[in-house]
């Protein structure tokens, strides 16, 4: 099993590791996921997410390439900007989500999830064949934190000269931090403020310690898992999957109406089942794989992952249902342990609701 750069550190620190995407990963501190969710809501929350991986695409045709090998549209963002998007295959389906950011004129960084990343970067480089432009794998020479919650700007402010008012959402910028040289961006997987910070692997632990001196909250991937699902942002292999069209989601917005790899598979599909999201009116958990009925008890529906929110105590979840059942405030049921629990199909996000 591979490891972090703050492998030992999070041992210090009394975590629960588990296997995740072949690393060694905190699913939680002593303190539990819960109180981890709420620093995160509440203050300031410190990940270490150095599994995701990262990939550079330089060369005279990055942009026209990275336009037909995504579903957003890179050609939109300018220096120092990044953006959501997703990895088609030739199937109407994914191979992974991703955030692409522009380093320069030519050059593009695309951040990856830690267990598509080898396959991210093979399609890309396979793609790139009899292209003007290079593919290179950088993971193994990047760490990546991600400091997040409302008190982040202002404890990472503590640490820099540099006006962190002038980082824009989704934007990133080279700091310094107590003489280490980082890079920061005003990204993140919680749904608060926050800032993705990517460094040397060998300065990982240093401003790691710099961070939780000042008040920052280890977290680990529970409380990342339980952030998102509030927050209403998906999570491949649940939500997008490989046999998943986005064109049925909520994240439809991604996909650009332009020539793109797979776009033929993809196009106007007849999506007779659409991703929702679910908020229960009882007491219950929906988990991966449970179905979801109508209140004649038929199965419509299966839940892609779900969760007690730590915020609003509230049982909530994705899944995908029924197209005709897929309106907001739609009643159904969700099959827990045989019994029917009511649920609502929800809008998300879902906390603050």
């Amino acid at each position: 099993m591979k490891r972090t750069p703050l492998f030992e550190t999070h041992e210090e620190l009394g975590a629960r590791m588990v296997e995740f995407a072949g690393y060694a990963m905190p699913l939680n501190y002593p303190t539990g996921i819960n109180e981890e969710h709420l620093a995160v809501r509440q203050g300031v929350g410190l990940f270490d997410v150095s599994h995701m991986g990262e990939v550079r695409v330089i060369g005279p045709d990055a942009t026209e390439f990275l336009q037909f090998a995504t579903l957003n549209d890179p050609g939109r963002l300018k220096l120092g900007r990044g953006q959501y998007s997703m990895l088609p295959n030739d199937r109407g389906g994914l191979i992974d989500d991703l955030f692409v950011y522009r380093d320069g004129e030519q050059e593009y960084l695309i951040v990856a999830n830690a267990a598509n990343k080898d396959a991210v970067f093979s399609h890309l480089q396979a793609l790139a064949q009899g292209k003007d432009c290079h593919v290179i794998d950088e993971s193994d020479s990047v760490a990546l934190l991600a400091l997040q919650g409302p008190g982040a700007p202002l404890l990472l402010g503590q640490l820099t000269d540099v006006d962190l008012g002038q980082v824009r959402r989704n934007a990133t910028l080279d700091i310094t931090l107590s003489g280490i040289p980082v890079r920061v961006s005003r990204t993140g997987y919680t749904g608060e403020d926050g800032f993705e910070i990517y460094l040397r692997p060998t300065d990982a632990v240093a401003v790691w310690h710099m961070l939780t001196l000042a008040g920052a909250t280890p977290c680990g991937l529970g409380a990342r898992d339980t952030l998102r699902l509030e927050a209403g942002f998906p999570l491949y292999g649940h939500e997008l999957t490989e046999t998943s069209n986005p064109l049925c989601t909520p994240f439809a917005w991604v996909v650009k109406d332009k020539p793109f790899f797979g776009r033929e598979a993809m196009w106007a599909p007849d999506c007779t089942r659409m991703l929702v999201g679910l908020r229960l009116s009882e007491r219950g958990v929906p988990r991966q794989g449970y179905r979801v009925l109508n209140l004649a008890g038929d199965a419509v529906g299966e839940v892609t992952s779900g969760v007690l929110s730590p915020l609003t105590r509230d049982g909530i979840g994705f899944a995908w249902i029924d197209t005709a059942l897929c309106e907001a405030g739609t009643e159904l049921t969700v099959e827990i342990r045989g019994q029917a629990v009511a649920a609502r199909v929800a809008k998300p996000p879902f906390h603050g609701a």
